[in-house]
């Protein structure tokens, strides 16, 4: 069984913005394989499970706000004793340019406010992907803001990218080769 974590804040003022990305992405997962979320009020969290190439998937995009993610996900990964190796968390990043996507199997929280509530629940060692987002002066007006149409294309892009990287997470490719095959690029081009 697999957890793919797309982190996010929820509320209609939110969507499409940076902070989002992680949301984006899943959305768009979800929709490639015709999966539909559901509030689960217990686990804190918009889930949706279903089977792919085999595979028993949950897709989470917590409902706690960024800066409690690892509450839901801690939830979540009891609830259905999912292994935190079998976990992967999408995130924005600051310190990449707009596009670009890193993965990595463990790290600190880099300034990330969700990272740090998932880290003081589940520790360092976890799967992320990191959708890059650029730097502002004014990092909190940044991150809630939307993307422009050229960004927009950028994340787009990525998001594509990190879809194919979850096929690859999901049928047991091992993270050390999900790592060289997508930390390549600095940024997905159209």
């Amino acid at each position: 069984m697999k957890l793919i974590v797309g982190l996010g804040n929820p509320g209609k003022e939110y969507e499409q913005t940076r902070h989002n990305t992680g949301y984006m992405t899943l959305d768009y997962y979800a929709n490639k394989y015709n999966f539909t979320f559901k509030l689960d009020t217990k686990l804190e969290g918009l889930i949706s499970t279903g089977i792919i190439n085999g595979k028993k998937v949950i897709l989470l995009k917590p409902v706690t706000y960024m800066n409690l993610s690892g509450n839901s996900i801690s939830k979540v990964l009891n609830y259905y004793k999912i292994d935190v190796k079998d976990m992967l968390v999408i995130h924005d990043d600051l310190d990449l340019h707009t596009g670009a996507i890193r993965f990595r199997s463990k790290g600190s929280a880099g300034g990330h406010n969700g990272l740090k509530s998932i880290i003081s629940h589940v520790g360092e060692n976890f799967n992320r992907c990191k959708i890059g987002i650029d730097k502002s002066n004014d990092t909190i007006a940044h991150v809630l803001s939307k993307f422009g149409k050229d960004e927009l294309i950028s994340i787009n892009n990525a998001i594509e990218k990190v879809s194919d990287a979850i096929d690859d997470f999901i049928n047991d490719k091992t993270f050390d080769e999900i790592m060289n095959k997508y930390n390549l690029k600095e940024k997905v081009e159209a």
